[in-house]
């Protein structure tokens, strides 16, 4: 994950689409805004960096996919380099964010084809909330509700990649993500809960993803894939790589 976020806030290079691998280098210029502290700012510009490493075909850890594969990194990354903790510390926080991502999948797979989006990034993020919830000493009902937290608030997103490819709108997605989990972490640990219950909120999340119609599962026959400019990019970039269309 380290390495990952190095070469993603290091590379220059574009993505074979040329849709991505400029995004990063907006936030790394951007540091020194006055509205988010450096973890927050450091958890945005890391997840891009990495949501584009992925899209540039570069080694990265799915956590729990390819496509999310920034969130984690985002946040833990930043929090290691600014709040400088234990390592073992950091490996258990990993082992808690894993074991929260086991227990979702027990209901749902973790990924756009199946559910949405929100089970792929949105699980990312309950997991990057979990971790940062131990990272902060919190127990362990304050870990379970941050998953609930952020579980209840990404129900419905759908995965609509543009011309099918893990970019546009999932690099700058992985983004909010992290925010996302940073935001649930922060509601959680300041004792504010979820009215509904974790267990309860990833059935929805199940049950969410079964009635979500196939065309926004990763199929890219609807949401932003089917806007005119979706559609157009599609269009040049097929035509660019000699791509039948089969969509």
């Amino acid at each position: 994950m380290i390495d990952s976020v190095i070469r993603g806030t290091t590379s220059n290079e574009k993505s074979r689409s040329g849709l991505s691998g400029f995004s990063a280098k907006c936030l790394s210029d951007y540091s020194d805004n006055p509205f988010l502290s450096r973890f927050c700012a450091k958890a945005l510009y890391y997840s891009v960096a990495v949501a584009e490493e992925n899209a540039r075909m570069g080694k990265i850890a799915a956590c729990p996919t390819a496509g999310s594969s920034g969130i984690i990194p985002g946040v833990f990354v930043s929090y290691f380099e600014e709040f400088s903790p234990d390592k073992a510390d950091m490996v258990n926080a990993l082992i808690v964010s894993g074991e929260i991502g086991r227990i979702i999948a027990l209901k749902v797979a973790p990924a756009g084809a199946v559910a949405g989006c929100q089970a792929e990034c949105g699980t990312a993020a309950a997991m990057a909330a979990g971790g940062l919830c131990y990272l902060q000493k919190c127990n362990l009902d304050t870990i379970i509700n941050s998953v609930a937290l952020t579980v209840k608030n990404v129900l419905g997103l759908t995965c609509d990649p543009v011309a099918g490819l893990v970019e546009v709108p999932c690099i700058k997605r992985n983004a909010y993500l992290a925010q996302c989990a940073i935001t649930s972490f922060y509601l959680a640990s300041s004792g504010i809960k979820s009215i509904i219950p974790a267990d309860e909120c990833i059935d929805a999340m199940a049950e969410t993803g079964a009635i979500m119609s196939p065309k926004l599962k990763e199929s890219s026959e609807a949401g932003l894939a089917v806007t005119k400019t979706g559609i157009r990019i599609k269009d040049e970039l097929y035509k660019t790589f000699g791509v039948k269309n089969c969509l």
